[in-house]
């Protein structure tokens, strides 16, 4: 059975500029991960679950807060590279990142230490723009920022998404 995943993407409208929601995985591994680290607010279903009432299901669990009112355009599906594949639904509305409650998970903490501590799923969230999104989203979701600039073009026909470069090698140094 493929794993998947479906989430909303939330974003409003400043002027010209749009800014999206995304959040950051709470837990030890992603601590101190900050570049290609952050997330759409997503979660996994089953097969024969209806993949916009998990989004909506998941939404509620990594944020504390229900859904705003309104109705989600489909994103579609991305597969990422795991192989798990991502369902987005985009959204526009504003939300209160302060509100923000997010479910707890257990986990051995340090790793083989017998000890169980518990964790929020999502630690951080942040209203950005669609750079700044680029940079920090996991590399698999940058799609869905593609995919809502598009949806967006014909209100704000000048948008576009500018994706930081990707980082090159540093050249090796001669001893010679």
């Amino acid at each position: 059975m493929k794993k998947q995943s479906a989430g909303i993407l939330l974003y409003k409208t400043e002027g010209q500029e749009v800014k999206v929601l995304i959040v950051h995985p709470g837990g030890p591994f992603w601590a101190k991960k900050d570049k290609a680290a952050w997330s759409v607010p997503k979660g996994e279903f089953v097969d024969g679950e209806e993949s916009l009432a998990a989004a909506k299901r998941e939404f509620r669990e990594e944020l504390g807060l229900d859904l705003p009112a309104g109705d989600p355009q489909p994103l579609d599906e991305a597969k990422q590279p795991s192989g798990k594949v991502v369902h987005v639904w985009a959204l526009q509305a504003d939300l209160d990142i302060a509100r923000i409650q997010s479910n707890q998970f257990s986990m051995e903490w340090p790793p083989k230490s017998g000890k169980q501590q518990d964790f929020p799923e999502v630690d951080k969230a942040k209203w950005c723009s669609l750079p700044e999104a680029a940079e920090k989203l996991v590399k698999g979701q940058v799609v869905f920022l593609e995919r809502l600039v598009e949806l967006l073009k014909p209100q704000l026909p000048n948008l576009t998404l500018e994706k930081p470069a990707e980082p090159t090698a540093p050249a090796q140094a001669s001893l010679f």
